[in-house]
């Protein structure tokens, strides 16, 4: 069995001491692929050399709407070259965060935009994050419609990602659907088209049960995928080798590494 994390934030200084022995690691613990999101440019370049020094991980370039504020006058050029980099499989992880407003809005739309722009480009999918901002969301995607992608640790409604699906949008899901409270992430699970479906842990956070509260990593993705195969009615190898095959058709990586 073989399990594909999209999305997980290696660069993230809860993994200083051990990162690449952790990274180096998880091949033999059952996940032959992982793509890391950037949060800036600096994350950028360092996600960059951590795709580089293992086979098995890519990466994502582009500014969390968290550090949107911090976007300079030549940032989206260097990203652009950075979006050529052979490992670089996505735009991300860009979007819009209503919930901490560390940026103000009218730049996180703006950044937001540029990125969109930036996907359309270079024929790149997006990686995004949309937290109590949905309305806002939808309106600028919408500007793009070239642009597709994946709404990353998808909370919404049932409705919601219908619209999405059909929009051609992919969503992926998180240990978050294994808590208690989860009933809504299990209604649309259970919907979904299974080609439009994928998982991630976005470590070190929202580790799944029963291991919350500790630091995540992708090892412990096969909880979020035996909830998977549990609402839909898989096994688990089923589960892995139906959203490992959407992760490669999304970034478009092949099965030779």
């Amino acid at each position: 069995m073989e399990l594909f994390d999209t999305h997980a934030h290696y660069d993230d200084e809860a993994f200083d001491t051990d990162r690449d022995a952790l990274l180096s690691s998880l091949p033999e613990k059952g996940v032959s692929l992982v793509v890391n999101p950037a949060q800036d440019l600096s994350s950028a370049m360092m996600v960059i050399g951590m795709a580089q020094r293992h086979p098995h991980v890519y990466a994502a370039v582009g500014f969390h709407p968290h550090e949107a504020s911090g976007m300079q006058e030549g940032d989206m050029e260097l990203l652009r070259r950075l979006a050529s980099h052979p490992k670089v499989v996505a735009i991300g992880e860009i979007g819009l965060d209503y919930h901490y407003d560390y940026s103000p809005r009218e730049v996180q739309q703006q950044v937001l935009r540029e990125h969109l722009a930036l996907a359309r480009e270079c024929s790149l999918p997006v990686i995004l994050h949309d937290r109590e901002a949905h309305g806002d969301v939808m309106t600028i995607i919408r500007e793009f419609p070239q642009v597709t992608g994946v709404f990353h640790c998808y909370s919404g409604s049932l409705e919601q990602a219908k619209l999405l699906v059909r929009m051609g949008w992919y969503l992926s899901f998180t240990g978050a659907i294994t808590f208690k409270n989860a009933r809504r992430a299990h209604e649309v699970i259970a919907w979904m088209p299974a080609d439009r479906l994928m998982i991630e842990t976005d470590a070190p956070y929202l580790s799944p049960e029963p291991f919350r509260g500790r630091r995540n990593d992708s090892s412990l993705l096969y909880r979020t995928a035996e909830t998977v195969a549990a609402l839909r009615g898989w096994t688990l190898e089923e589960t892995a080798e139906i959203t490992t095959a959407n992760g490669k058709t999304f970034f478009r990586i092949g099965d030779a590494l």
